[in-house]
């Protein structure tokens, strides 16, 4: 228990530590009194109303965003893991993402040439769809191949496929708003406002809620399929939700950020390590504040090093995250 206390205190710590870095590093660098005015006083205060704009209208939301993506993504990379029994499963590396990234650039395309732009409902609508026929493709070839490897190798081109669509389709557009995309194409949290936040809040909530609420069923079916049957678990129905929850996470994150990779994968694995445990009720929130830190310190490090040149936080979040991602993939190989 001790060790979990430590864990979570350290993790909140962490967290609370890279909000307010982020919230005053940038091309407007900002002092610790400066922050706390702006912090404490929305309205009025002693601090310059331009920083106070930057802070409430670009910072503040932006990080929530990250907070709120960053953990949900890797959760859903612990449910898809779970699902399939392998610790290399993650939506990056299926092709979740890149076809929830085709289907939401399809549909903004095909709105913005009628003239229409689309809702945060809808663009999470659009995600979820293309996530899920990502999955279908994914679960009918896990039906066909024995060996995982051989299933995250054409999750690998179904990914490829999409991103080649999806960036064929952005390359030629002649809307400049739609030529926009391409940076969210590559994986981007800029342009987060409140109302953004508020909707991938309430998805994620919910979404989390139910995810906490089958930890035990999830549990027992990580010992196996016949200890889960003998645990009252209903297989069919613990797969059907297991792959809808990681649907709509992924969904979630790519509808408002694109594609980031490598989150789900590595940071479950870095989770368990350090809690050393395989709990679901531990595992869980524990990857989302894992997701939720590293995705926040990723984004920091894509604005800032370079600034004001911005970096792709999906390239950011691969250069940090691969080599955890290759040791895990080396240690397994030795267990064998």
């Amino acid at each position: 228990m001790k060790r979990y206390v430590i864990a979570f205190g350290a993790m909140i710590l962490l967290l609370g530590g890279l909000f307010f870095f982020n919230i005053g590093s940038g091309s407007v660098k900002m002092t610790g009194s400066e922050i706390a005015d702006i912090l404490l006083h929305r309205f009025g205060g002693t601090a310059d109303e331009t920083a106070r704009q930057i802070v409430w209208e670009i910072r503040l939301p932006r990080i929530c965003a990250a907070v709120i993506l960053g953990g949900a993504l890797s959760v859903a990379g612990f449910l898809l893991q779970s699902f399939f029994q392998n610790p290399i499963a993650g939506p990056y590396v299926l092709g979740i993402s890149s076809g929830a990234k085709l289907v939401v650039a399809l549909t903004m395309i095909a709105l913005l040439e009628m003239g229409r732009n689309i809702s945060s409902l809808g663009m999470i609508v659009a995600a979820f769809a293309g996530s899920m026929l990502a999955m279908g493709f994914v679960l009918l070839i896990s039906c066909r191949v024995k060996k995982m490897s051989m299933l995250v190798v054409c999750g690998i081109m179904i990914g490829y496929i999409c991103s080649a669509i999806t960036d064929f389709c952005v390359t030629f557009a002649d809307d400049s708003n739609i030529v926009n995309l391409h940076n969210w194409s590559m994986g981007s949290l800029s342009g987060m406002t409140w109302p953004n936040v508020r909707m991938m809040t309430a998805v994620v909530a919910v979404t989390m809620g139910v995810t906490f609420f089958m930890a035990k069923p999830i549990g027992a079916y990580q010992m196996g399929e016949a200890y889960a049957r003998n645990m009252g678990v209903k297989i069919r129905l613990l797969r059907v939700l297991l792959i809808l929850l990681s649907s709509l996470l992924s969904a979630c994150v790519t509808a408002f950020a694109g594609p980031i990779s490598f989150v789900g994968i590595a940071v479950p694995h870095l989770v368990k390590t350090a809690m050393k445990t395989a709990k679901p009720l531990l595992l869980i929130p524990g990857c989302f504040l894992g997701g939720a830190i590293i995705t926040l310190f990723c984004d920091g490090f894509a604005r800032t090093v370079f600034a004001p040149t911005e970096l792709s936080i999906s390239s950011v979040t691969a250069v940090f995250l691969v080599p955890v991602v290759i040791v895990m993939m080396l240690r397994r190989n030795e267990d064998r």
